[in-house]
Order: C-alpha cells, then structure tokens, then sequence
C-alpha cells in the first residue's frame, strides 16, 4: 500500500476519533499538547498539501468532504453508495481538469494576441513569435544538429519552472525538442540569446510533462542562450523512410 494512501487512513482515523470526543464538532484554534496532537496535525496538514496537488481541490466542498469521512467511520448510511464513489469522482476530476486545460488555453491565446503587438517582437508562420535579445555571429542550426544552450523558462505569468542558470548548459539534438524550440533554434546563430514565446501546440499541448510545474495547454516562455552548435549527420534517404514509417505505424 502506497505511503499517502496509509497517511490518508492514518488521518481519516485521528479525525473520526476526534469528531467523536468531541461531539462532531471541531476547533478551529486546537492547541497542541502531546505526541498525538502532534501527529495528527501533521497528518492532517499532510493529506491536505496532497490534496492541494490536484486540479481543482480549491473547488471542493470541505463540509461536505468531512461529513463524508464522518459518515463512512461513524457506520452511518452513505449519501452515495461506495460504488459509485471512485466514478463519481472521476467524473469531477477530469470536469475540472478540463476546464483548467480551456482556460490555460485561452489566456494563452489572449497573451500571445497582444504580445504580437510589441514592435521588438516577431512571429513566423506557425504561430512562434520570439523577441531577439542578442544576435549572434556563428553558423545557425539545422534540425540535425546537437546545440548547448543556457534556458531560462517561465509561463506567462512569469513563473519560472526550470533553468540551466542553475547547473551546466544542456546539450541536445534540434529535431529532439518541442516544436516551438526546434523551429526557434534555427533562427539563432551562435552566440545569440532570444526569448521565445511559444503558444500551446508548439510546447506541450494537453500534454505536460510530469513532474514539473508545466501545466497542460500553457503558453509558454523560454529566453534562451545559444552556445555552440555541432553538426550532426543527416539520416540517408533508407533511415528517413525507416523513420517515416515507424511514425505511421506510431
């Protein structure tokens, strides 16, 4: 059994127990005394900081949430029979994650809209747009190629998510990238540094990766620092058929 899932029971448990020394109530300035109190608080605060973890747990309705907890542990009769519990969750779930994801995509939209506005900032055809910082002087990138950079990246609310500022440069194939990056790069020269704002579909889509801050649907922005570009071999016509194909059967 994972180990939130056992905090989960762990707190569920205090809190029955507590709902029934006191009576159902709770008190809100508790003070704590003992080893107990201490645990329980800090169970408590724990199922909460996971909760707060996903999406929409700001919408929930506590005092329904705790009369729920209070019901299943006091043997009393179920609003809504345990069968039906795990879908009907489910369901509020992936509601509310859908409406994050429209509304991470529309705001995105609306900034991109007037960012292309500004006069020191320039789109292409697919929707980049990207603000030149510093030029550079060396040879520009194809897709093939491997690039180092240094990245700084932040959503449009210039929340920083991830930097190379903090550890080496990074180092990586072009064409191995999120579109918005392959394409951007390859409008740098080496030795240049741009800002990159890349709308939804040429970042990560519906699709953000996990385990970061990156939420899906998000516009996103990246300054970024070319430091050296290294060719790379282009495949033969055999390894780019080989390629197409795995593609479609993809």
């Amino acid at each position: 059994m994972k180990i939130k899932n056992l905090l989960l029971i762990a707190f569920v448990g205090l809190f029955a127990a507590a709902c029934s020394q006191s009576g159902g109530g709770l008190t809100g300035k508790s003070k704590i005394k003992s080893q107990q109190d201490s645990a329980s608080y800090a169970l408590g605060a724990n199922v909460a900081n996971s909760l707060n973890s996903r999406s929409g747990v700001e919408e929930l309705n506590y005092s329904a949430f705790i009369n729920g907890m209070k019901d299943a542990f006091e043997g009393e009769e179920l609003k809504i029979e345990k069968a039906s519990q795990n879908q009907i969750i489910q369901n509020y779930l992936t509601s509310l994650r859908e409406k994050r994801n429209q509304e991470n995509l529309e705001k995105g939209e609306a900034f991109l809209k007037d960012n292309k506005k500004k006069a020191s900032v320039e789109s292409t055809e697919s929707g980049l747009q990207y603000k030149i910082i510093e030029e550079g002087e060396g040879e520009s990138p194809d897709q093939y190629d491997t690039v180092k950079v240094h990245y700084t990246g932040t959503n449009i609310d210039n929340e920083v998510f991830d930097s190379s500022k903090d550890r080496d440069p990074v180092e990586f194939p072009v064409n191995r990238v999120i579109p918005g990056w392959t394409e951007g790069l390859q409008l740098m020269k080496e030795g240049a540094k741009y800002k990159f704002f890349i709308p939804a579909e040429l970042a990560y889509g519906e699709r953000a990766p996990r385990g970061s801050d990156i939420e899906p649907n998000q516009a996103l922005i990246f300054e970024v620092e070319l430091l050296e570009v290294r060719e790379g071999k282009k495949p033969d016509e055999d390894q780019q058929r080989q390629r197409r194909q795995q593609v479609q059967v993809d």
